[in-house]
């Protein structure tokens, strides 16, 4: 079958360039990974991978971590994993 369809749409830059990236290096341009994508949409007749809206707590923790609240900030990734370590 010819390729006779056109899909345009407009992404972010950096969203694109990192994503044109790891196509590279899995032998892939854009066209065949779109094509891959929507070839995989037709086989699982969805998208292939899970889309969910967010239950009530993860909702209200996005909410409340948007404003800033409920954030512990740390000075090293060291720092962090020892007060993990101390739970």
């Amino acid at each position: 079958m010819s390729k006779s369809s056109m899909i345009r749409a407009r992404i972010e830059p950096d969203v694109k360039e990192h994503a044109e990236a790891i196509f590279r290096e899995l032998g892939l341009n854009p066209t065949e990974a779109i094509t891959l994508f929507y070839k995989y949409v037709g086989i699982c007749k969805g998208l292939p991978f899970d889309v969910r809206l967010p239950n009530e707590e993860t909702r209200q923790t996005f909410e409340a971590t948007d404003k800033g609240m409920g954030l512990t900030r740390y000075g090293t990734m060291d720092e962090m994993f020892d007060d993990l370590d101390s739970d």
